[in-house]
């Protein structure tokens, strides 16, 4: 062991001189070498994740400080703040990086010496009722930096120690993994029936930054800067004195390891426990918990176990942190009542035969506030052309169905695309109240084969020229999400392989991954490079990574290929090099 630690010094002194190296050989920020930015903060982020799975702490606050005075992950940090959906929007300041200049001066300002964030401004967002306002706090663009910076030290650690069953604001998770794992627990005949749906009371803007300083593991000096920097709202300041601001980088992985350790509780108490980096003995009466950011749902079997023992133990556990639930929103149902989580509803429906089956599905509200948004859009677009409209509502009509369709919405997606037909026949007579429905039809709707009544713009002046057709709902084909494991996590290298299957079989559903795909089918002309046979539809395939993530590989055409899945087996698949004649 003490041969592995002075290894492990020796590796840190060169990169802290690779890091050096870095900064000579870049002169501006189009000079930066991104993939070597990335192989470094890797590297980095996984020792960090190694050390903290030994809970050497000593070692991990080393490397979280090497990381964070790297020129690599500033580099990094920048590039993600300037490149966010949020890049065009400025804090108080009223500074925004716009130009290669401005980005590589932000990296050169990226000091821990010297630093003092400056207070947040505070907007307002309306939530998914329409009604109440969500108050949002905007950092500046360098508190914004030093976030991401700092966030990337501390979401190795965050993984390490996070719920197996929270699937908020992590890598390689997604909603749909969590609604994977109720049907999971609850599809069976002897599942538990009893729901409860937790719902934390303004979780971001109360957590006790006492608890926070005591037990996040990151620079202290920093973190209090964020904490305790304020809001300017109105031309006035007012003080932060609880809480962690919506709209901060780090704010989502600070909060996932505020909420950590509640399912260990439950499971040391009512079975299904994660000791020891397993999962123990399973008890008559299990209790399965699901968290996504600071919603959640518990499944029990009875009531009372849930009311009168589970109830309690979260709101002790929340207290502690500065929090509570909610008391509106936080209610005990029956599954053959059902329930809404992230969307969607989840209910056991009794058929005629006397079977119970699990059906989830889109849910009321989140149907009403899509189609609301639709006919918004519709309404308030009356002056521009249908091509201009086509454009505005295909991004939100492909969106709401690729989020739904891995469950039970067939039948949904043929009901909404009837009510955005009948949404643009109001908009389609309304433009031409001098016009017959047979004109206005023929100007609007077409025929593709045997379909009729389709949306699209056609530019009749230049030979009959389409230029954009508005998608189905109904057109989008229904898969079924494969769960990712729950002891799964990109920082372990064990599970690199996993992850490259995943990433395959994402991209077997996914139109920009099949065309990658097929550039990769074209460029090996059809066959295997290890077998040298055809690579058909009946044959599978799977994309293999020559050099891995973890090593700095990348998902260009260079650095894949199409092989059989019996064919990428083992470590290291030896590829054939074809015999070609001599020309």
């Amino acid at each position: 062991m003490k041969n592995f630690f002075l290894k492990d010094n020796m590796q840190m002194t060169v990169n802290s001189s690779s890091a050096t190296d870095a900064i000579a050989i870049c002169k501006d920020w189009n000079s930066i070498d991104w993939d070597h930015c990335l192989l470094e903060v890797k590297k980095l982020q996984l020792r960090i994740a190694r050390w903290e799975r030994l809970r050497n702490r000593r070692r991990v606050k080393a490397l979280q400080w090497l990381l964070t005075h790297s020129f690599a992950a500033k580099c990094l940090a920048v590039k993600r703040v300037s490149q966010n959906r949020g890049h065009r929007t400025a804090g108080i300041d009223g500074i925004v990086m716009s130009s290669p200049t401005d980005k590589w001066e932000m990296v050169k300002s990226l000091n821990r010496r010297g630093y003092k964030s400056l207070p947040l401004r505070r907007i307002y967002i309306l939530k998914s009722d329409g009604k109440k306002r969500r108050p949002l706090g905007l950092p500046c663009m360098k508190d914004r930096a030093m976030q991401a910076l700092h966030t990337m030290a501390l979401l190795p650690i965050s993984e390490m120690n996070a719920d197996w069953n929270s699937y908020g604001f992590r890598p390689e998770r997604g909603t749909a993994d969590a609604i994977e794992k109720l049907f999971n627990g609850l599809a069976t005949k002897r599942s538990s029936q009893w729901v409860l749906e937790g719902d934390i009371k303004s979780c971001f803007d109360l957590i006790s930054h006492d608890w926070i300083l005591n037990h996040i593991p990151m620079d202290k000096k920093v973190l209090s800067q964020w904490l305790k920097s304020g809001f300017v709202e109105s031309g006035k300041l007012f003080p932060t004195n609880y809480g962690t601001p919506q709209g901060g980088l780090a704010s989502p992985t600070i909060a996932n390891m505020v909420l950590d350790v509640i399912e260990d509780l439950i499971g040391k108490r009512f079975g299904s426990a994660k000791l020891d980096g397993d999962y123990s003995k399973q008890r008559k009466n299990p209790i399965l918990f699901v968290r996504y950011a600071d919603d959640f749902v518990v499944i029990g079997r009875t009531r009372e176990v849930l009311e009168q023992e589970v109830m309690p133990m979260i709101q002790m556990f929340l207290k502690e942190r500065g929090l509570e639930l909610s008391e509106t929103k936080t209610k005990i149902t029956h599954i053959h009542d059902g329930f809404d989580f992230l969307g969607q509803n989840v209910r056991k429906y009794q058929l005629k035969n006397g079977i119970e089956k699990l059906l989830i599905k889109p849910s009321k509200t989140n149907i009403k506030t899509f189609l609301t948004s639709i006919r918004k859009i519709i309404r308030s677009e009356r002056s521009i052309g249908q091509a201009e409209l086509i454009r505005l509502l295909n991004p939100k009509i492909r969106g709401w169905t690729y989020y739904h369709r891995s469950v039970v919405s067939s039948e949904i997606f043929s009901a909404v695309d009837k009510e955005i037909w009948k949404a643009l026949w109001k908009w389609s007579v309304r433009r031409h109240p001098n016009k017959g429905k047979r004109w206005i039809k023929s100007r609007y709707f077409h025929r593709i084969e045997l379909r009729d009544w389709i949306f699209r713009a056609i530019n009749t002046e230049k030979g009959a020229k389409v230029i954009d057709t508005l998608c189905f709902a109904s057109s989008v084909p229904i898969v079924r999400h494969t769960k990712i494991k729950q002891q799964a996590t990109p920082f372990d290298p064990s599970y690199e392989r996993y992850f490259q299957e995943r990433t395959s079989q994402k991209w077997k559903n996914n139109k920009s991954g099949k065309l990658k795909v097929m550039a990769l089918w074209k460029r090996q002309k059809g066959t295997c490079p290890v077998c040298l046979e055809k690579v058909t539809k009946l044959s599978n395939w799977i994309v293999y990574w020559h050099k891995g993530k973890l090593e700095g590989g990348s998902d260009k055409l260079d650095n894949l290929s199409l092989l059989h899945p019996k064919c990428a087996r083992g470590d290291k698949p030896k590829f054939v090099i074809p015999h070609r004649p001599h020309q």
